[in-house]
């Protein structure tokens, strides 16, 4: 059994104290039982769609919300993300239509907020025609903007523009096979790629497309390679607290928490190591340092005691439904899971099993265009519809997953197209 390091919030710690502790916190082990998503939303104002939201418009809207301390009565969290985006995050559900019907509920409920103030809720993986300016002065966010303009424009777009759906499910047994930590951490990285391919939303910048099906993924790609892609070169029998602890020790330093008055940067070139092994001489890392550091990590799969899978375009209206219903089913039921790993392995490295990143780009790019996510896409799309049965999950939302499974990847398309095709039939201004 994993050796779980117990360290006080105000700790001072050594890099090796450091490597124990996320090993213990980032897999928590046990059977698959629980499911969660959280939905992220563009919000725009029906008379001026292409205008920013102010945060006192979605302040005002909020406002009429039966929530206590950022919570609906479901205990479903509401936050904001910089470019005044809306995210949803429901409870961890012991069902996975308990899940999916209580963030029905509450989603219905903040629509109607909404609307009496002339707001909705809009689903792209990218602002296909807005370029959001920053509209939180947490500094956290000031630090992420300083750290993230070094490298390139993507982090501003990225923080400002993007929306995602990310299902949150427990990490697996300590020795299982497929219900295994490890396997489900292999399983939900092979699993990604068909994930971005199969419901890439994201085509368009600025009312233009950009050349990429899933523009959101290639955003997060290049905004710090070290912080947001998969881990990489991992053989089959590597440990994946062993590589975790090692992204998160390698990852640069986002920010350095201050008073909230003061400015959070960072100072420039230090990795969570570096400041471990003395390199900051403003003061000594502690835990609390250390747990707001993995917050701050952004691959497609995160550990964080259970796994969530960050690498799905954000979709429209009750789009959500499906690929949240799908990616559980895939991880959770052993028939759909035997049936996913098969359907991915021709994606993997010969000498791994994880796509290589060159798949992830590629999956960004062409979505279900590309034959090869088209074919590993229906196999899994045909292995989840009896094991959503299985699950209790209603013929009429196994109907969703069906029709999406019909009108998307048996057709070698993917929603962006519908929104390149509406593209191209409107006139130039």
């Amino acid at each position: 059994m994993e050796r779980r390091l117990t360290i006080a919030a105000d700790e001072w710690l050594s890099a090796a104290h450091a490597a124990d502790y996320i090993r213990g916190v980032c897999f928590k082990t046990g059977p698959p039982a629980s499911t969660g998503v959280e939905l992220e939303w563009l919000v725009l104002d029906r008379a001026q769609p292409h205008r920013q939201v102010l945060p006192e418009q979605l302040d005002e809207a909020l406002a009429s919300l039966p929530a206590a301390d950022g919570c609906l009565p479901s205990g479903t969290r509401i936050t904001r993300e910089p470019g005044g985006q809306l995210e949803l995050s429901s409870p961890p559900a012991s069902r996975l239509l308990a899940c999916v019907d209580t963030v029905a509920e509450d989603l219905a409920l903040v629509g109607r907020a909404l609307d009496v103030h002339g707001l909705e809720l809009s689903g792209y993986g990218l602002d296909p025609f807005r370029d959001p300016q920053r509209v939180t002065d947490h500094p956290r966010y000031a630090a992420m903007e300083t750290y993230f303009d070094r490298i390139g424009p993507c982090g501003r777009m990225m923080m400002r523009a993007t929306t995602a759906i990310q299902v949150n499910l427990d990490a697996g047994t300590e020795d299982g096979d497929l219900d295994g930590y490890r396997a489900r951490w292999q399983l939900a990285h092979r699993l990604g790629p068909v994930l971005v391919a199969a419901f890439a939303n994201s085509p368009l910048w600025q009312g233009e497309p950009t050349g990429w099906r899933s523009t959101r993924q290639a955003i997060w790609e290049n905004v710090d390679p070290g912080r947001t892609s998969p881990p990489q070169d991992l053989p089959a029998h590597a440990d994946p607290r062993d590589a975790w602890a090692r992204f998160a020790l390698e990852a640069g330093l986002l920010c350095l928490r201050r008073k909230p008055s003061e400015d959070w940067t960072a100072p420039h070139g230090h990795t969570l190591a570096s400041w471990l092994d003395g390199g900051i001489a403003e003061r000594p890392i502690t835990r609390d340092d250390l747990d707001y550091h993995l917050t701050t990590l952004f691959p497609p799969v995160r550990p964080r005691g259970w796994l969530e899978l960050r690498m799905i375009d954000a979709q429209p209206g009750d789009g959500w439904i499906v690929p949240t219903l799908l990616t559980a089913v895939l991880l959770d039921d052993p028939e759909a899971a035997q049936a996913a790993w098969s359907a991915t392995e021709p994606l993997c490295a010969a000498s791994s099993p994880f796509p290589p990143q060159a798949v992830w780009s590629r999956a960004a790019k062409l979505g279900m265009s590309a034959p090869e996510f088209g074919k590993a896409a229906m196999a899994c799309f045909e292995a989840a519809i009896p094991a959503l049965a299985r699950a209790g999950v209603p013929g009429a939302m196994r109907e969703k997953v069906a029709d999406f499974a019909a009108r998307y990847p048996a057709r070698g398309r993917c929603p962006a197209d519908d929104l390149l095709d509406d593209a191209a039939a409107i006139p130039p201004a």
